[in-house]
């Protein structure tokens, strides 16, 4: 006890600059806990991000999106996206579809230049995610 009262006003501003730390390390998370998506995703990882949260941009055409899409994705055709990037959320991760891989790359790096963060092309497309099963929804 008399060591607690001798040395207390050290405990204090120790105990101040744990939580002060704390709080700036969590204000200011790590570079990998913030790190940007790779280039391109399995079709696997594709609907883990989907599950977690990602929003899920269509760049193909509406014949294409009828005859079968992700659910809750967002259609915009890759010719109107420089127009409608605003649609966008750049606040979370995005995964860019499409029918084979190319037109969302496409997407993908339309995206990257604007400034988005955190933007992926899913490898394979709606071919691969079909041939594995995965959820699909037909119309418009």
């Amino acid at each position: 006890m008399k060591w607690l009262r001798k040395n207390g006003i050290w405990v204090g501003l120790a105990l101040i600059a744990v939580v002060a730390l704390s709080a700036i390390f969590l204000a200011n998370p790590s570079p990998a806990a913030t790190a940007a998506l790779p280039k391109e995703v399995t079709v696997a990882k594709a609907a883990e991000l989907r599950d977690g949260g990602a929003f899920i941009l269509d760049v193909r055409q509406p014949e294409e999106w009828n005859a079968g899409h992700i659910p809750d994705a967002t259609l915009i055709p890759l010719d109107q996206l420089p127009g409608r990037i605003n649609e966008v959320p750049k606040d979370e991760p995005v995964v860019v579809v499409c029918r084979s891989g190319n037109r969302s790359a496409a997407g993908r790096d339309i995206l990257l230049d604007a400034g988005f963060p955190n933007v992926t092309s899913m490898g394979g497309g709606m071919n691969s995610w079909a041939a594995k099963g995965l959820p699909t929804v037909t119309g418009p």
